[in-house]
């Protein structure tokens, strides 16, 4: 409970604090002095009891508060059931007076439930209340459900598969407890098992075409048997899956990939099996040599085994997604220190409370929102800010979760907890932005919409024309024609057109330091209008470095930067660590400095050579009686409007001159926006920063558009605007402050060199941090989609070429039909003219 921001009581007469009594300093003859601090008694006893055990007698704990209180200018005491209890305030003692039980009998790990939880005690001198009592935290409404990534407005109370596109739905919101995801593992066994039926049935099946003579060294009628042995474990087993949304989707009557699958594959294994088992419904000549029908049991296999391998694929780039929203959960620590009567208790963070006092230790992570109530630290809050500077907190100021303490020790007040908090809110906004993406695997089944009810059609309407207007044997040849268009129709084509295009170039962009995580990205950025862009680790090092070193007339510079390293040697703060760094790089000469010692919000002095010595502000210099000359002042002011911090430097009383500090621009990002405006791309520089600094940043690099001052929550709010104004967005950055932005753009580019949740939260990744490689990821992307693009204009254009001739269309002018087994070659040729193609983007040329 900080009182600091109250107006100050008169001051209270010392007492002794062995008894409480009022104590008239100018005249007891009973003193001591403890800690350089002098401390009167009201007797020789008294005194003689403090210098025993001066510990036990300094301070006290208010048993209301937990606060430490000092006994020698304590105001509020009372002595209960013979114990004394002091107090931080009337309001204290008031409420342990009222019910004493109350205060003595809790203990830190047994609270009051929450639905009979006491009133919050108040403060009345200071007219405002401070909550003990336990509150609500509660965890997201959504945790418990399941959505559709594909479809993010199919939502369940229960893991399912998705009624409209059959896939498997996920947690909405990721979790730390969450195990391994069950249908990953489910279909990495069935891949495997596909995978060895698959192979030696393929090997059986097309050895005689490459002169291999398995088939009679066996035996054909065993070779055929051994064929329906090996792929029946593939088709209703491995393929169950599929099989059960191939029938969802019939159903639902949303047909999409599954339906294509369902029946590719199930029109080869039933065709094959009748064709081994009831080889006589099928005429002895089917436009081929062989003695019987032909079977296809390999290709329902291969078919089967590759689309669990791009299931596979496709699940742990899923997976992967909810590591971004892991990452930042796992930015708030798994306990905090509950301060309680005095002492330090280990308790779990969802024990912590709304009210309750938590110390926070030098290198520990804040647990909770909530204020400093005791000591002083700098709180680096890059994670929210993505500014390299720790921010100074002292009594009084606000405190975010999952921000780190870096050198100081205090006592914080949590005002939110659970899902209140600054960190779980982030969290929330990511994880919505992730779920109203969709992928680009979208544009196949739209497609399929209508190309599945059209290939049935055809099909159904094929069989009907042979049976009734078809020359003998009419039914096996309409069988045959319906098997056919089916056979020839599979989606294998269809289906490796866009994940064989984004292998090859997601392998292409990474040997070019471009990582993509996710297919949809390449889409999104191939149609990109607008680039936000962060300022710090993405436009700048995001590290400080000295700068300018700039002596007074007759001084010597090296001195100067000799001085300011020696101060800054006792302090961990990064602009001390950027004037240590320059100074080593200069070789400065190196002095020790004694007495140091750092003023709140202005600098920091020491001795040097027996002389005093200071470094800080314009307001610490002053302070030492030194005037600081105009032109001295006019550059302080130009170094601020550059962005830079500049801090002046006095020794023996006398004035040296300044050093300043800046976050440098990268090498090459002036050429690399220069580029990236030159290719109609509008970019604007959004950064945490102050406007001052991202103006002299701005003008830099020729920069028109700049947001400053912006909080993640403002960064997500102005991609939604742009957005909404029908601008396609892509955002880059690198910080924890970037990835509420990276999830809400159409396309989020991440710096490698960043934080983990800044890359997880991305579609792109670029590993060597260097902005030209957005340049990369554009023309990568644009190389990309247009081969996807080729690739499905291939894909449909063997099957509308196909469909009508495996119908029969030629039958009445050359009296050919086309068997499955010519319908099959022609599937299998799609399917390698697709791959031969995709393989073009090695090529595929991104630097320069």
């Amino acid at each position: 409970m900080d009182h600091s921001h109250t107006t100050p009581a008169a001051p209270r007469p010392p007492r002794d604090p062995v008894c409480f009594m009022t104590v008239d300093m100018e005249n007891t003859a009973h003193r001591t002095n403890h800690a350089g601090r002098e401390i009167g008694f009201c007797s020789a006893g008294c005194k003689a009891k403090f210098e025993a055990e001066p510990a036990k007698f300094l301070t006290a704990i208010d048993p209301v508060c937990g606060t430490t209180v000092d006994r020698v200018t304590a105001g509020y005491s009372i002595r209960h059931e013979g114990t004394r209890y002091y107090f931080c305030c009337e309001g204290c003692q008031k409420n342990f007076e009222a019910d004493p039980a109350r205060y003595l009998n809790q203990t830190p790990f047994v609270l009051p439930p929450k639905k009979s939880a006491p009133a919050a005690h108040e403060h009345a001198h200071h007219g405002h209340a401070h909550a003990l009592a336990p509150a609500s935290a509660p965890e997201a409404a959504a945790s418990g459900q399941w959505t559709c990534p594909m479809h993010p407005e199919i939502v369940s109370d229960k893991p399912g598969d998705c009624p409209l596109c059959g896939m498997a739905l996920e947690p909405m919101v990721a979790s730390l407890d969450d195990g391994p995801n069950p249908e990953l593992i489910d279909f990495t066994r069935r891949l495997i098992v596909s995978a060895l039926f698959a192979v030696p049935l393929l090997v059986l099946a097309m050895g005689p075409m490459l002169g291999l003579p398995i088939r009679s060294f066996i035996a054909e009628d065993i070779s055929r048997w051994l064929e329906l042995a090996l792929a029946t474990p593939v088709v209703l087993w491995a393929a169950a899956p599929f099989f059960r949304r191939f029938w969802a989707s019939l159903v639902n009557r949303s047909p999409n990939m599954w339906t294509l699958i369902g029946l590719g594959t199930g029109a080869a294994y039933v065709f094959s099996v009748v064709a081994v088992v009831a080889p006589q419904l099928f005429p002895m000549d089917m436009g081929h040599m062989a003695a019987k029908p032909p079977l296809y049991f390999e290709a329902a296999a291969v078919i089967i085994a590759l689309v669990f391998l791009g299931q596979v694929l496709e699940l742990r780039a899923r997976e992967a997604t909810g590591k971004a929203i892991r990452a930042l959960l796992d930015l708030a620590p798994k306990t905090a220190t509950r301060v309680w009567r005095g002492a330090d208790y280990t308790v779990p963070l969802a024990e912590v409370q709304r009210g309750d006092w938590l110390r926070v230790k030098p290198g520990e992570t804040v647990p909770v929102d909530g204020e400093v109530v005791e000591g002083h630290s700098h709180v680096d809050e890059s994670m929210l800010t993505g500014e390299p500077l720790p921010v100074e907190k002292s009594a009084g100021a606000d405190l975010t979760g999952g921000t780190l303490n870096t050198t100081g020790s205090f006592v914080m007040r949590a005002t939110r907890v659970g899902a209140e908090t600054r960190l779980n809110q982030i969290v929330a906004l990511v994880g919505k932005a992730q779920r109203s993406r969709a992928p680009i695997q979208g544009l196949a089944d739209r497609v399929a919409t209508w190309f599945v009810p059209l290939v049935i059609l055809v099909a159904v309407l094929a069989f009907a024309a042979w049976y009734l207007f078809g020359p003998e044997p009419r039914l096996s040849l309409g069988l045959i024609a319906a098997m056919s268009v089916l056979i020839i129709a599979c989606p294998c084509a269809l289906g490796l057109a866009t994940p064989m295009s984004v292998m090859v170039a997601v392998g292409r962009g990474a040997r070019s330091g471009v990582l993509v995580r996710e297919a949809q990205a390449l889409e999104a950025l191939s149609r990109v209008d607008t680039l936000v862009i962060d300022k710090t680790g993405t436009i700048t090092e995001g590290r400080p470095e000295l700068v300018h070193v700039i002596p007074m007339k007759g001084i010597d510079e090296g001195f100067v930067l000799s001085i300011a390293a020696a101060l800054e040697r006792g302090s961990e703060h990064p602009l001390a660590t950027a004037i240590l760094r320059g100074a080593e790089t200069r070789g400065a000469r190196r002095y020790e400095a004694t007495g140091f010692a750092a003023i709140t919000g202005q600098g920091v002095k020491g001795d040097i050579r027996n002389a005093p010595a200071l470094l800080g502000n314009r307001k610490l210099i002053e302070s030492a009686g030194l005037s600081i000359p105009a032109a001295l002042g006019d550059l302080l002011g130009s170094e601020a409007k550059a962005g830079r911090t500049a801090m002046l430097v006095a020794h023996a009383g006398e004035l040296l001159g300044l050093v300043s500090v800046a976050d440098r621009v990268k090498p090459g990002a002036a050429a690399a926006l220069g580029a990236l405006k030159a290719s109609r791309l509008t970019i604007i520089m959004a950064t945490g920063d102050s406007r001052g600094t991202a103006e002299a940043i701005a003008s830099e690099l020729g920069l028109d558009r700049i947001e400053a001052e912006m909080t993640p929550e403002a960064k997500h709010q102005l991609v939604r605007d742009l957005k909404q104004q029908g601008r396609v967005v892509a955002f880059a950055g690198d910080g924890v402050n970037d990835a509420p932005g990276l999830a809400a753009a159409d396309v989020g580019i991440a710096m490698g060199t960043g934080a983990d949740v800044a890359i997880e939260s991305a579609g792109i990744t670029l590993l060597k941090g260097e902005l030209d490689g957005i340049l990369k990821a554009r023309r990568l992307a644009a190389a990309a989609m247009g081969n996807i693009s080729q690739n499905l204009a291939f894909a449909f254009g063997y099957n509308a070429l196909g469909i009508p001739i495996a119908a029969g269309v030629l039958f009445p002018f050359t009296g050919w039909l086309l068997s499955p087994m010519l319908a099959a070659a022609a599937m299998a040729l799609s399917s390698v003219s697709v791959i031969s193609n995709a393989l073009r983007l090695n090529g595929v040329k991104l630097e320069g």
